[in-house]
């Protein structure tokens, strides 16, 4: 039987043939080192070569702005004062000449009690009055003619500053039937109605002083050494309504609970504030020089210290601390560097100080800078 060759034996001769030449004429590796004269050098040359590159890392000069910082307190308005008027003697209220929402000044009739018995109790006292100056005065003629003892006429004297004392006392009753504001303000509830029994130091009614009015809030223990008392402020309600006032009252001890403290902002010359609203006081301090950064652009020394990431004239990085005044929503502000020290923007995560870089302004930022009217300079040290 004759031998036939399949086409997979003509693969299989091809195939060898091809590997032959290759071993004889191709490169070949022994220990690392290739058969070919130009050798590729070592890892370790390659990365101590590549160490030698110096790292590229852009920057901006840092430029002071002017921050106004603010202080936001919320809290409500508060009365300065609610006064209740109050009977001094006791009966029963016969006219009420003011009503809800009336405006009183201190000293107008609010009130008027049934005189009741009080009137004639008054009678009563001048009549006995003016039977003791009568016994006084009769007795006092028959003194100087000898019939009369200096015992009787001091007790006729006595009965007589008792009758004028009595008569003094039915009057201050009688005149308390009149109950008057003691303070100026707006009538409100509680107030009594005619025909009510009041007793002694019963409410007749209830004023409100909306004049100054008050708004009271409290301020963390972090910004209350920023706060002084006669400081303007700017009060705005619930309702849109905004009036000015100043700081009158910083409470002198925290609460307990909140480590917060009271302040009262005093609004004069509102009396149409309403008392008990929800509102709000933005208090301007003082402007202070500070440095507007990205919050990318701060980082951490190895001990924990916050700070950046600086490159100096030589291009030699170095570490600023810093402190982080205020936190926005665009970034932080900070104080702590110089005008003109360069920062940089891109790759400080991956140098530390002392290593000398390639650096360059980056523009990107600077132009964004720019536009927000702050002073760049590219060749500030």
């Amino acid at each position: 039987m004759a031998f036939r060759i399949k086409g997979s034996h003509i693969i299989a001769i091809a195939m060898a043939a091809g590997l032959g030449y290759w071993m004889f004429t191709g490169e070949y590796q022994i220990g690392g080192k290739t058969g070919t004269s130009e050798q590729s050098p070592p890892i370790a040359q390659r990365e101590a070569e590549r160490g030698l590159e110096l790292f590229k890392i852009r920057y901006v000069p840092l430029q002071s702005e002017q921050r106004s910082e603010r202080i936001l307190i919320r809290g409500r308005t508060q009365a300065d004062a609610i006064v209740t008027v109050r009977a001094e003697t006791a009966g029963v209220l016969e006219q009420r000449l003011v009503a809800k929402g009336d405006r009183v000044k201190a000293g107008d009739l609010v009130c008027v009690i049934e005189r009741g018995i009080r009137e004639a109790q008054l009678a009563q006292a001048k009549a006995q009055l003016a039977q003791a100056q009568s016994e006084y005065d009769s007795n006092a003629a028959l003194r100087k003619k000898g019939f009369t003892s200096e015992n009787k006429m001091n007790a006729l004297g006595a009965a007589l500053e008792a009758g004028k004392a009595g008569v003094a006392a039915s009057e201050l009753e009688l005149k308390r039937t009149e109950v008057r504001a003691n303070a100026d303000g707006v009538v409100q509830d509680p107030i009594a109605e005619v025909g009510d029994m009041l007793t002694m130091g019963g409410a007749c009614v209830t004023l409100i002083d909306t004049d100054p009015m008050l708004f009271t809030g409290q301020v963390s223990e972090r910004d209350i050494n920023k706060i002084k008392t006669d400081e303007t402020a700017l009060v705005k309600l619930i309702s849109g309504q905004a009036a000015e006032g100043k700081v009158r009252y910083i409470a002198p001890s925290a609460d307990a609970q909140t480590r917060t403290f009271a302040v009262e902002i005093e609004i004069k010359g509102q009396s149409d504030i309403r008392d008990g609203m929800t509102a709000e006081a933005l208090i301007e301090l003082p402007g202070t020089e500070a440095f507007r950064i990205a919050p990318s652009w701060v980082t951490l020394a190895d001990d924990g210290t916050i700070g950046i990431r600086t490159v100096n004239v030589d291009d030699v990085v170095e570490f600023m601390p810093i402190k982080i005044l205020a936190q926005e929503k665009d970034g932080f502000w900070i104080s702590g560097p110089q005008n003109g020290q360069r920062i940089i923007t891109l790759g400080q995560e991956y140098v530390v100080p002392g290593e000398k870089v390639i650096s360059a302004l980056d523009e990107r930022i600077a132009e964004k800078l720019a536009k927000a009217n702050i002073k760049t300079d590219g060749n500030a040290q």
